[in-house]
Protein backbone atom coordinates (compact mmCIF):
# COMPACT_ATOMS: atom_id res chain seq x y z
CA UNK A 1 0.00 0.00 0.00
CA UNK A 2 1.54 3.13 -1.09
CA UNK A 3 1.29 6.25 1.49
CA UNK A 4 0.83 9.50 -0.28
CA UNK A 5 0.60 11.81 2.90
CA UNK A 6 4.56 12.49 1.66
CA UNK A 7 4.03 13.81 -1.89
CA UNK A 8 4.38 17.86 -1.76
CA UNK A 9 3.24 20.51 -4.02
CA UNK A 10 4.86 22.44 -6.14
CA UNK A 11 2.32 25.05 -6.25
CA UNK A 12 1.45 27.07 -2.68
CA UNK A 13 -2.40 26.03 -2.29
CA UNK A 14 -5.06 28.70 -3.14
CA UNK A 15 -6.34 29.78 0.47
CA UNK A 16 -9.76 28.68 1.32
CA UNK A 17 -11.77 31.90 1.63
CA UNK A 18 -10.23 32.89 -1.91
CA UNK A 19 -13.87 33.32 -4.10
CA UNK A 20 -13.05 33.46 -7.93
CA UNK A 21 -15.83 33.51 -10.94
CA UNK A 22 -15.54 29.78 -10.52
CA UNK A 23 -16.85 29.77 -7.56
CA UNK A 24 -20.16 31.55 -8.26
CA UNK A 25 -20.69 30.04 -12.04
CA UNK A 26 -20.11 26.03 -10.63
CA UNK A 27 -21.59 26.07 -7.35
CA UNK A 28 -24.63 24.98 -6.99
CA UNK A 29 -26.58 28.28 -6.01
CA UNK A 30 -25.69 28.46 -10.13
CA UNK A 31 -29.51 27.18 -11.82
CA UNK A 32 -27.32 26.55 -14.83
CA UNK A 33 -24.83 25.13 -13.05
CA UNK A 34 -25.69 21.34 -14.08
CA UNK A 35 -25.45 22.73 -17.69
CA UNK A 36 -22.12 23.75 -17.20
CA UNK A 37 -20.72 20.48 -15.70
CA UNK A 38 -22.27 18.77 -19.32
CA UNK A 39 -20.90 21.22 -21.16
CA UNK A 40 -17.47 20.75 -19.61
CA UNK A 41 -17.75 16.78 -19.97
CA UNK A 42 -18.32 17.30 -23.46
CA UNK A 43 -15.66 19.42 -23.86
CA UNK A 44 -13.45 17.28 -22.18
CA UNK A 45 -14.48 14.23 -24.10
CA UNK A 46 -11.73 12.32 -26.03
CA UNK A 47 -13.09 13.58 -29.73
CA UNK A 48 -15.14 16.35 -29.09
CA UNK A 49 -12.65 19.06 -29.14
CA UNK A 50 -10.94 17.47 -32.20
CA UNK A 51 -14.05 17.04 -34.18
CA UNK A 52 -14.47 21.19 -33.71
CA UNK A 53 -10.94 21.89 -34.21
CA UNK A 54 -11.58 19.55 -37.63
CA UNK A 55 -14.53 21.79 -38.59
CA UNK A 56 -13.55 25.21 -37.86
CA UNK A 57 -12.04 25.90 -41.20
CA UNK A 58 -14.88 24.67 -43.11
CA UNK A 59 -17.58 21.98 -43.29
CA UNK A 60 -16.72 18.35 -44.23
CA UNK A 61 -18.33 14.76 -44.60
CA UNK A 62 -18.55 12.03 -42.63
CA UNK A 63 -15.88 10.53 -43.82
CA UNK A 64 -13.73 13.31 -44.43
CA UNK A 65 -14.03 13.83 -40.91
CA UNK A 66 -13.41 10.12 -40.21
CA UNK A 67 -10.28 10.21 -42.19
CA UNK A 68 -9.20 13.63 -40.75
CA UNK A 69 -9.15 12.50 -36.92
CA UNK A 70 -7.21 9.00 -36.33
CA UNK A 71 -8.48 6.28 -34.44
CA UNK A 72 -11.98 7.13 -34.20
CA UNK A 73 -14.88 4.51 -34.55
CA UNK A 74 -17.55 4.89 -37.12
CA UNK A 75 -19.67 4.55 -33.97
CA UNK A 76 -18.28 7.16 -31.77
CA UNK A 77 -17.75 9.67 -34.94
CA UNK A 78 -21.67 9.57 -35.01
CA UNK A 79 -22.19 9.50 -31.62
CA UNK A 80 -20.10 12.55 -30.89
CA UNK A 81 -21.51 14.47 -33.69
CA UNK A 82 -24.87 13.98 -32.83
CA UNK A 83 -24.29 15.57 -29.47
CA UNK A 84 -22.24 18.03 -30.76
CA UNK A 85 -25.40 19.10 -33.03
CA UNK A 86 -27.56 18.94 -29.74
CA UNK A 87 -25.59 21.35 -28.08
CA UNK A 88 -25.84 23.84 -30.81
CA UNK A 89 -21.79 23.39 -31.56
CA UNK A 90 -22.29 21.43 -34.88
CA UNK A 91 -25.00 21.75 -37.71
CA UNK A 92 -25.81 18.68 -40.11
CA UNK A 93 -26.88 19.69 -43.60
CA UNK A 94 -28.00 16.76 -45.99
CA UNK A 95 -28.17 17.78 -49.84
CA UNK A 96 -31.21 16.39 -51.73
CA UNK A 97 -28.25 14.35 -54.23
CA UNK A 98 -27.85 11.54 -56.00
CA UNK A 99 -25.70 9.92 -53.98
CA UNK A 100 -27.09 11.30 -51.09
CA UNK A 101 -24.22 13.83 -49.26
CA UNK A 102 -24.37 15.17 -45.53
CA UNK A 103 -22.11 18.15 -44.39
CA UNK A 104 -20.98 18.55 -40.97
CA UNK A 105 -20.20 21.90 -39.91
CA UNK A 106 -19.04 23.96 -36.76
CA UNK A 107 -21.86 26.95 -35.66
CA UNK A 108 -20.45 29.86 -34.51
CA UNK A 109 -21.26 28.90 -31.20
CA UNK A 110 -18.92 25.66 -31.96
CA UNK A 111 -16.30 28.19 -33.58
CA UNK A 112 -16.19 30.37 -30.50
CA UNK A 113 -15.41 27.11 -28.62
CA UNK A 114 -11.86 26.83 -30.68
CA UNK A 115 -10.22 30.22 -28.71
CA UNK A 116 -10.23 29.04 -25.05
CA UNK A 117 -9.69 25.20 -26.48
CA UNK A 118 -6.74 26.94 -28.52
CA UNK A 119 -5.29 28.58 -25.09
CA UNK A 120 -5.60 25.73 -23.26
CA UNK A 121 -3.38 23.91 -25.91
CA UNK A 122 -1.12 26.51 -25.67
CA UNK A 123 -0.75 26.23 -22.32
CA UNK A 124 -0.23 22.61 -22.22
CA UNK A 125 2.92 23.40 -24.82
CA UNK A 126 4.41 25.82 -22.40
CA UNK A 127 4.17 23.62 -19.24
CA UNK A 128 4.52 20.20 -20.68
CA UNK A 129 8.19 19.80 -19.21
CA UNK A 130 6.58 20.95 -15.71
CA UNK A 131 3.91 18.56 -16.07
CA UNK A 132 6.25 15.32 -17.16
CA UNK A 133 8.79 16.22 -14.37
CA UNK A 134 6.22 16.15 -11.41
CA UNK A 135 4.33 13.01 -13.29
CA UNK A 136 8.04 11.44 -13.24
CA UNK A 137 8.87 12.48 -9.79
CA UNK A 138 5.47 11.39 -8.61
CA UNK A 139 5.97 7.79 -10.38
CA UNK A 140 9.47 7.77 -8.65
CA UNK A 141 8.01 8.32 -5.22
CA UNK A 142 5.40 5.92 -5.75
CA UNK A 143 7.75 3.12 -6.72
CA UNK A 144 9.67 3.92 -3.89
CA UNK A 145 7.17 3.57 -1.19
CA UNK A 146 6.07 0.28 -3.41
CA UNK A 147 9.77 -1.25 -2.63
CA UNK A 148 9.95 -3.43 0.42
Amino acid sequence: MTDRRSHTLSAPPVPVDTAHEGTAMCGIENPASSIIRELLARVGDKWSMLVIGVLHDGPLRFTQLQRTIDGISHRMLTQTLRSLERDGLVTRTSYPEIPPRVEYAATPLGRSLSEPVIGLVQWAADHHSQIRDARDAFDDESDAASRP
